[in-house]
């Protein structure tokens, strides 16, 4: 009896164990240090580092591309409670702003699409700027294509231009304006050269100009500038004329040459000393140097030139 009594009394004064199977297990979380909703949605997981399988749960909708949205830190502590993560904002924020990504539009890629429009439109190069030089237009990230043109108005008289561009094909239409103005495109050098030198198509760059600030005597074709020499120093950036180059010389004064004369079967030749520079073509003039008369000759080649008139070559 004693025994039995002694059992009872363990038993009921046993502590109880507590049946912890229907306890929603909790987690500490802290804040991200970017908060950022790549979604139409913004979740725990944009919002918490360490959300765990809450991460996916939204708890409000994204603004839009590019924008942010603020929310109430006593909200978001409660949405994050119902899924077992406990917040304590240690740092006392006020408000928790979270920014929608974005793939921004830059003003370039605007002005590049209304120049294009242009082109196809009046078959002239354009150049484009915009009343805002800093626009830009967001899409979201999840977003296909670039920017769409949705209406178009060009005034060729005052050049103005009034465009309607959706960031993303589908997505809301944002009014744009700004001014054309038609260029040339002109070749230049990418680099100062000095006289002299012979220009290659390494040298060649090229750049934009107003068509009413190109002239008749500026190059518009590289082929005009590649193999030839600058005939004076020569700036970077610069448009050129035909005057600034020429032929680059084969035939250096002071050099010796062969002098050639044929006629018919008959060949002679003889040594001379050029008294000017000549170009592949060039009549200029030479000093026989076994009769020391003067002689007119053609620059054929370098080190030979080919005399076209009677020969003075003995």
């Amino acid at each position: 009896m004693i025994r039995a009594s002694l059992a009872a009394l363990i038993l009921t004064t046993a502590p109880a164990v507590a049946d912890t199977s229907d306890v929603t297990q909790t987690r500490t979380v802290i804040l991200a240090e970017r908060l950022v909703a790549d979604g139409p949605t913004i979740t725990l997981g944009d919002l918490f580092d360490n959300a765990g399988e809450a991460a996916g749960v939204d708890i409000a909708r994204a603004p839009a591309p590019g924008a942010q949205i603020s929310l109430d830190p006593a909200y978001v502590r409660e949405a994050a409670a119902r899924e077992g993560l406990v917040w304590a904002n240690a740092s006392g924020v006020l408000r928790v702003t979270v920014e929608r990504g974005a793939r921004q539009v830059s003003a370039a890629e605007i002005a590049s699409l209304l120049e294009e429009s242009l082109f196809v439109e009046t078959g002239q190069a354009h150049a484009v700027r915009l009343s805002n030089s800093r626009l830009s237009l967001a899409a979201p990230m999840d977003s296909f294509g670039g920017p769409e043109l949705i209406s178009f108005d060009h005034d060729a008289g005052s050049g103005m231009i009034r465009a309607e561009i959706a960031a993303y094909p589908g997505g809301e239409p944002v009014r744009i304006s700004g001014r054309a103005e038609q260029v040339v495109n002109v070749p230049v050098l990418g680099r100062a050269v000095a006289i002299g030198t012979v220009i290659t198509a390494g040298d060649i760059d090229w750049v934009q100009l107003p068509a009413n600030r190109v002239n008749a005597q500026v190059l518009l074709d590289p082929e005009g500038l590649i193999g030839m020499a600058a005939r004076r120093p020569l700036r970077a950036d610069t448009p050129l004329r035909g005057f600034d180059v020429e032929a680059p010389s084969i035939i250096e004064r002071g050099e010796i040459v062969n002098l050639i004369f044929q006629s018919g079967p008959l060949t002679l030749s003889a040594r001379a000393r050029a008294m000017e520079d000549g170009a592949a073509g060039e009549l200029i003039r030479f000093v026989n140097l076994q009769s020391n008369r003067t002689v007119e000759a053609v620059a054929d080649a370098p080190g030979r030139a080919r005399v076209t008139g009677p020969a003075y070559t003995h």
